[in-house]
């Protein structure tokens, strides 16, 4: 029998070092029938990504105009001008697909798109075992400022604050055996 997706959407939050990119990509390494939901951004492409893999790379006015068509399952304004959101229309074309959208969005984002699809999604939250270990993965990146890893660090715990608001909670701390939990609540709850 084909796997029927049942317009189910899986979500996977996480404040920004604590491995959710990792499990999302090794989940839809794994499994055939989930698919990558594309977010569109208002920000430039960086390096090599690709408009439609990577985001749906679009100017402030058309976002906007997308907001007001109620285009959007989610949106955010990030920081001023930078617009992010998940299109109703990238879940379909994920559906008709036979597939399950992976949603990897933030917090706010994932509790909003949870509201709205109450009996068909699973939302999993990706927790690093301490602050303190979030911060040192953030700097061993080399990626960050004094100032904007503080900021990062404070969103962080913030964004912890939140994890009870999702069905299922997955510890960080050691990647492989976040990974295999992900996968087992996933294949459960795709019934595969």
């Amino acid at each position: 029998m084909a796997f029927d997706p049942g317009n189910k959407i899986l979500i996977i939050t996480a404040p920004s070092g604590a491995g959710k990119t990792s499990i999302t990509r090794y989940l839809l390494e794994k499994l055939p029938q989930l698919a990558f939901s594309v977010s569109a951004a208002t920000r430039q492409a960086r390096g090599n990504e690709k408009s439609g893999v990577d985001y749906y790379f679009m100017d402030v006015e058309d976002f906007q105009q997308k907001i007001q068509d109620q285009a959007f399952v989610e949106w955010e304004m990030v920081y001023e001008g930078k617009y992010y959101g998940t299109l109703k229309s990238e879940l379909d074309r994920i559906w008709a697909n036979g597939q399950v959208p992976v949603l990897d969005i933030d917090v706010k984002g994932a509790i909003h798109v949870q509201s709205q699809y109450p009996n068909t999604t699973l939302s999993m939250f990706i927790e690093p075992p301490s602050v303190d270990e979030l911060k040192r993965r953030l700097e061993s990146r080399g990626t960050e400022t004094a100032e904007s890893l503080q900021a990062r660090v404070n969103k962080a715990s913030y964004e912890i604050s939140f994890k009870h608001h999702f069905h299922r909670i997955v510890i960080n701390a050691q990647l492989d055996k976040a990974r295999a939990e992900a996968m087992e609540i996933v294949r459960d709850f795709l019934a595969i």
